[in-house]
């Protein structure tokens, strides 16, 4: 058998590729020399390795049930009557395979002679009228969920922004008279039992602002009597 020397074609599988190599070759496909095939079909992988294309799977499958029928032809065979020839299956495949092949060029070369027609785009007039009925649940569920979907859509109320944008203002002067007010009579005062009065958050961080600020200048000083914070005047002149 001469050695596989034409233009690499692209084959639609490897079906195609083996029905090319055994008419290349004229062999015979009832009685397929399954050496020579896989010898051709390798040949055909390789050049498709060189020159870096795409090897699918589907052509490796191929390439194993070829060595597969190989090798169990080149195994001893006691009675070949009752033993299945082991190309019966692949030869069947490609005798179907190269029947629908030929039917479909057939079929191509007599719809190439055809003239093709279209319709024209057809205008339909818009039908506005709802032509559907509905049960009264139906609707009723309808109705409702439209209504939710409306209220979701509707701006919240101020009642939701109270915890925003309505709290209390409180200023830190004025807690600064308040600790200053709690310390003018005694002079000291338990840290914590400032914020007593506090009923707010807002007016729990002005009063510890304020006392952050009192410290500063240096009016107030916190002293630690076991272990419980105290608040000392130092200028009862400026309270």
């Amino acid at each position: 058998m001469e050695k596989l020397s034409f233009k690499l074609e692209v084959f639609e599988g490897p079906l195609d590729a083996l029905l090319f190599l055994i008419s290349k070759n004229k062999l015979n496909i009832y009685d397929i020399p399954i050496s020579e095939l896989l010898s051709q079909y390798m040949g055909y992988l390789n050049a498709m390795q060189e020159m870096d294309l795409e090897i699918t799977s589907d052509f490796l499958e191929m390439a194993s049930r070829l060595v597969q029928i190989k090798t169990a032809m080149l195994l001893p065979r006691h009675d070949e009557s009752d033993e299945p020839d082991p190309r019966a299956e692949l030869m069947n495949t490609l005798i179907e395979y190269g029947t629908c092949k030929r039917m479909a060029a057939a079929l191509r070369e007599r719809a190439a002679g055809f003239d093709l027609f279209t319709r024209a785009p057809v205008k339909f007039g818009r039908d506005a009228v709802y032509h559907l009925s509905h049960d009264a649940d139906e609707l009723r569920k309808a109705i409702f969920s439209t209504a939710v979907k409306i209220k979701r859509r509707m701006p919240p109320p101020a009642s939701a922004f109270t915890g925003v944008v309505g709290r209390q203002i409180v200023s830190v002067a004025s807690r600064i008279i308040h600790i200053l007010r709690c310390l003018v009579s005694e002079g000291v005062h338990p840290m914590e039992s400032l914020f007593d009065s506090s009923r707010s958050r807002s007016e729990a961080v002005a009063t510890f602002l304020a006392l952050l600020e009192l410290i500063k200048s240096k009016r107030v000083a916190l002293e630690d009597v076991e272990s419980t914070p105290y608040v000392k005047i130092i200028n009862r002149n400026g309270g």
